[in-house]
């Protein structure tokens, strides 16, 4: 059932109740108001006829009976359209009765300062007694009115308010429909807007213009958010796919040389089971080798999916001084025979990765001990907005030509033992921080190489829109 309908019925069968409580509150003020109305007229009909009443009874009382009747007339023809009785004496004896009013034989109540209901046969009537001053007690003046009169008035003021409900009905739901429809005209255009959207063969989004109409608006604005949310969700479901996929193809293509030539070494030992002890110790060197290899690759591999797939709310504050003392830490331990230096001026904290900023300092000491040479010099500085770190070696050095492709992936020496991908962890996790990385020559001439990564303080709120560090080619910094 669409909205507008549900209002017209809600409409439809609310007025009309709200009409019927009205009525019942207004029918019974009225009925109050006439037997108000009602009760007061009789006071003004005994009052004027009371004097009558008094002579009669005197009349009555002296046998008089020609002036009685004259005295009848008179008082009955005042009263107009009120019934009159009159009693006198202790045993309530009528001496005149004329007009509508109960039978003889209906008791009436005690005296009463106020007028009272008298019913007898299915019928009522309203009552008011005054005392007549005479000779004995009991002389007293009855006035009567019907009570059918205030009641014909009430029923007619019923049936208008019910025919007034019954018409009230349709058209208050007729009208609530005309209505409801126009108020709900904004709401399915969204809806209609809504429903054309199909992410899976249009780009099209949810354009809405303001309706003014509050509840319209936040709505469009809940969907456009929620749809948002969906792109974004849907977009990073893609680059995770993209990522595996690229993962599995990385480790498939790199991963064939050292597991064939494992085979090979174990092929070896196989079938030569009486091979020199030399020759075995090499093989087994290798077979080493290749498996330290495999292990590195699938690690690093890892490590640039992770990165790839980070989001935004993994980022905190990290105190970058004491992180590069750790890693130095760290790879002192590893490598008991490098001589590293470390010369920190200040302890910049910034807003990060703490694993993707480990990852750099771990990859450029590692790749410095592997590659340069046991003498090693780490150097953490600020410089204005930057916090810039410094790797120095004492290697050979690497020519101009071939600092920028040194960050590309499975890029090695001739004879590096690496997986050709240290680095480009170090240019992943840069890029993600918004840095820069290089190679140059070392400042004071040495031999050697320096690698000089820059990283804002202020830190980050976006990730690059498009990270393919494991799936694409790689950027380097200036």
């Amino acid at each position: 059932m669409r909205l507008s309908t549900r209002i017209a019925i809600a409409v439809g069968v609310t007025v009309p109740l709200l009409v019927l409580a009205s009525a019942a509150l207004l029918l019974r003020l009225v009925t109050v108001d006439a037997h108000a109305a009602q009760d007061s007229h009789l006071r003004d009909r005994a009052a004027v006829v009371l004097p009558m009443a008094r002579n009669l009874i005197n009349v009555d009382r002296a046998g008089r009976y020609r002036q009685e009747r004259n005295r009848e007339h008179r008082l009955f023809a005042t009263a107009l359209d009120v019934g009159v009785r009159v009693v006198a004496g202790p045993d309530g004896s009528t001496v005149a009765a004329g007009g509508p009013q109960p039978g003889p034989g209906v008791p009436l109540p005690a005296a009463t300062a106020n007028p009272v209901t008298v019913r007898a046969d299915g019928k009522a009537w309203r009552a008011f007694r005054l005392p007549v001053t005479g000779e004995r007690a009991g002389d007293a003046l009855w006035v009567f009115s019907p009570a059918s009169v205030v009641n014909s008035g009430v029923d007619a003021v019923r049936g208008r308010i019910l025919l007034t409900a019954l018409i009230a009905a349709p058209f208050s739901a007729l009208l609530a429909l005309l209505i409801a429809g126009r108020a709900t005209r904004s709401l399915r255009r969204l809806q209609r807007q809504a429903s054309g959207l199909d992410p899976r063969v249009s780009e099209a989004r949810l354009e809405h213009r303001p309706s003014r109409v509050t509840e319209v608006d936040d709505l469009a604005r809940t969907l456009q958010t929620l749809l948002a949310r969906y792109d974004e969700q849907a977009a990073r479901t893609g680059e995770a796919l993209a990522t595996a996929r690229s993962f599995s193809a990385a480790a498939s293509h790199e991963l064939r040389t050292p597991l064939m030539s494992m085979r090979t070494n174990l092929e070896i030992l196989s079938d030569h089971p009486d091979l020199d002890p030399a020759e075995r110790a090499e093989v087994l060197a290798d077979l080493r080798d290749e498996h330290a290899r495999l292990q590195g690759l699938l690690v690093t591999l890892r490590a640039l999916a992770q990165g790839d797939l980070v989001e935004a709310d993994a980022f905190t504050t990290v105190d970058l001084g004491e992180l590069v003392e750790a890693s130095v830490a760290d790879a002192a331990r590893r490598h008991p025979e490098a001589r590293i230096t470390v010369r920190a001026d200040a302890a910049p904290r910034l807003r990060g990765w703490e694993p993707g900023l480990r990852m750099i300092n771990d990859n450029l000491l590692n790749n410095a001990v592997v590659h340069g040479s046991p003498d090693i010099q780490v150097t953490l500085r600020r410089e204005g907005e930057h916090a810039v770190l410094t790797v120095d070696d004492a290697g050979p050095g690497i020519p101009p030509a071939s600092r920028e492709r040194v960050f590309q992936r499975f890029e090695r020496g001739p004879d590096s033992p690496g997986t050709g991908l240290g680095l480009t962890l170090v240019a992943q996790q840069v890029d993600l921080h918004r840095g820069t990385v290089r190679v140059v020559d070392r400042p004071d001439g040495e031999p050697g190489s320096r690698f000089e990564v820059r990283l804002p303080l202020s830190g980050t709120s976006e990730l690059p829109s498009h990270r393919d560090w494991l799936s694409g080619s790689v950027r380097s910094g200036d």
